[in-house]
């Protein structure tokens, strides 16, 4: 009865809290908790299609330059591509959740078959020297959970233990605040990614930022 309370008559409650409790009730109003996910490095548990749908939901594309609705909504992954891209990465993490009507169903364990695949990211490595993460995402319902955090992290761990320090992650503007918390900075060599792109006829050259993720200087 109280927590019901509670939810229903959260204006008289606003009246009675004190400040720091007001900044309980907000941070908890703006954090859903995280529901449970199972996290997969594999790569036969991905549906090429289900994929698909997860990139539409999360409005990105695989293109650097892809085409768009007029709402702003880029076009589809192209599937073939897409299955190609998977089974040649290196590395690749898929989060699995059940959706949140079906929270309440502990029946059935959580795992590949039995959730929705929420979130994916994939790297790509020489198996020795170097590597680059992309295509990090999280369904926007999902989102500021901490997911994408653990997908990085999943996909650092795995890269690491091969040895692999020298970590790029080629990000836009929007998604390098993420990074940044996740540990990833300017490359201390002051080093540039130059993309090669093509435009009609023409051969262009693009400068982007590359992020890299450098190990601390060891003493000798």
């Amino acid at each position: 009865m109280v927590v019901v309370g509670w939810v229903n008559n959260t204006s008289s409650l606003l009246n009675t809290q004190t400040p720091s409790s007001l900044k309980i009730l907000n941070h908890r109003t703006k954090h859903p908790p995280t529901p449970p996910i199972f996290i997969s490095t594999n790569p036969s548990h991905i549906n090429p299609n289900t994929l698909q749908t997860l990139f539409t939901s999360c409005n990105h594309s695989c293109h650097r330059f892809p085409n768009t609705t007029p709402d702003g909504h880029v076009e589809p992954v192209d599937v073939t591509k897409l299955k190609k891209a998977v089974l040649h990465s290196s590395v690749v993490v898929s989060v699995f959740a059940k959706t949140e009507n079906e929270w309440y169903n502990r029946m059935v364990p959580l795992n590949a078959l039995s959730g929705e695949m929420v979130g994916f990211g994939r790297a790509v490595c020489d198996g020795a020297l170097t590597a680059s993460i992309y295509d990090v995402m999280v369904i926007p319902s999902l989102q500021g959970r901490g997911i994408g955090r653990m997908i990085l992290q999943r996909i650092i761990r795995l890269l690491t233990n091969k040895g692999i320090y020298d970590i790029a992650a080629l990000c836009s503007d929007q998604e390098m605040d993420f990074f940044k918390a996740c540990g990833f900075g300017d490359d201390m060599l002051g080093s540039t990614t130059m993309m090669y792109t093509r435009n009609g006829n023409d051969m262009v050259i693009s400068a982007g930022r590359k992020l890299l993720m450098v190990p601390p200087l060891r003493k000798l």
